[in-house]
């Protein structure tokens, strides 16, 4: 969503953490309609203690939509295009929401709750348009509730974010699987009456995410970071998020995934379960999967100096353009440039290994296709 001068004032959101970042000097930039941290020590620095001991952000930003009643299951299940019956109760899926087209409205998390109670987590620039959406196409009648304004969102990413979370919630959670949640009594997180503790994660290392109630995030905050003194832990901005998604081959909406997008090209065919009964965009996609996506999402390192930035254009061996860059930035951790973007779905121009240029200036700089994750830890 894009703000004019004259309406950013009015419309612009923070999060219940914004003064914490302020008195953290952190530097603040507008980002999906929220006043949110760019970064506090240093993009660099902060990515690099995630990578080597931990770092807290504040997600708060993102949208909370809670689908429940007897039909919460079939609205799911007919919007996404993972399989939610695979899911049980304290299991969470990542997935993406189509059009008709198969075209990517949204990528979002999936929290099974109960049978009858789902939480969906989606990015925060798309949230009217993701409940609009939902509201749209809720033909088994769910209830659906917008709870976003109502609740935090703390992520700890690295490898001490568990000893870190676990002295803050009061119990081990070593057997908290990937991709599973726990929800704490209510009241026993200072107070909190929605308290969820998630393993997910967006920057490839361990960590978790906890969600509670938004008038108890500055107290969760203070505890998270009093008890991460020790252990390396520093507040972390968007820059640093963004590098240490980008390390682990992660997508971003509205730069590697849009509605412009499918998942088959986007390199999320994983996420689409063909099998399963109809859920929008799966006609569309059954023939897109016939004949073959026309382009692929790819990885690549830069072969020699340059920073790849978003729109830069990839070029082929005799220098003519073939596609463009949707994310890129300097790896902190490999000292080089890294990217995501798009190519002909050829082997000539997709495989890994391949060489190909990347316009920066105006002047071809050497890369080659690599699959991503760029840098690999034990998550």
């Amino acid at each position: 969503m894009v703000y004019s001068d004259m309406d950013v004032k009015e419309k612009i959101r923070r999060t219940p953490l914004f003064q914490r970042h302020v008195d953290l000097g952190a530097r603040i930039v507008p980002f999906a309609g929220f006043e949110m941290p760019m970064q506090y020590s240093g993009v660099v620095h902060e990515h690099l203690a995630v990578r080597n001991a931990a770092g807290i952000f504040d997600v708060s930003h993102m949208g909370e939509f809670f689908v429940t009643g007897p039909h919460a299951f079939e609205c799911v299940q007919q919007i996404v295009t993972n399989d939610a019956s695979r899911l049980q109760d304290g299991q969470a899926m990542y997935t993406v929401m189509c059009r008709e087209d198969g075209g990517i409205i949204d990528d979002l998390i999936v929290y099974r709750i109960a049978s009858d109670e789902f939480m969906l987590v989606v990015n925060a620039a798309n949230r009217d348009k993701d409940f609009d959406w939902l509201l749209q196409n809720n033909a088994p009648k769910a209830r659906l509730e917008d709870r976003s304004d109502d609740i935090a969102l703390l992520a700890v990413q690295g490898p001490n974010a568990p000893g870190i979370v676990e002295e803050v919630v009061g119990k081990p959670l070593g057997n908290l699987r990937f991709y599973h949640f726990e929800q704490l009594p209510a009241g026993s997180l200072f107070g909190c009456l929605l308290a969820v503790v998630s393993r997910t994660g967006y920057t490839g290392e361990p960590g978790f995410e906890i969600y509670c109630d938004a008038e108890r995030a500055i107290v969760l905050w203070d505890a998270l970071l009093s008890a991460g003194r020790d252990e390396g832990l520093v507040p972390a901005g968007l820059g640093a998020r963004d590098t240490l998604r980008i390390e682990a081959g992660y997508s971003l909406y509205g730069h590697d995934i849009t509605e412009e997008t499918n998942p088959l090209e986007a390199g999320l065919s994983w996420l689409v379960k063909l099998e399963k009964d109809d859920f929008i965009g799966k006609s569309a996609l059954i023939k897109i999967k016939e004949r073959g996506p026309e382009r692929k999402l790819v990885g690549f390192i830069m072969q020699e100096r340059g920073i790849p930035r978003s729109g830069y254009p990839i070029l082929d061996e005799s220098h003519s353009e073939i596609g463009v860059v949707t994310s890129g930035t300097q790896s902190p951790l490999l000292n080089r440039g890294i990217g995501l973007g798009y190519v002909p779905n050829e082997p000539a121009h997709s495989t890994p290994g391949v060489r190909l240029g990347i316009s920066i200036r105006g002047r071809p700089h050497e890369a080659k296709i690599a699959k991503p994750p760029f840098v690999k830890s034990e998550i």
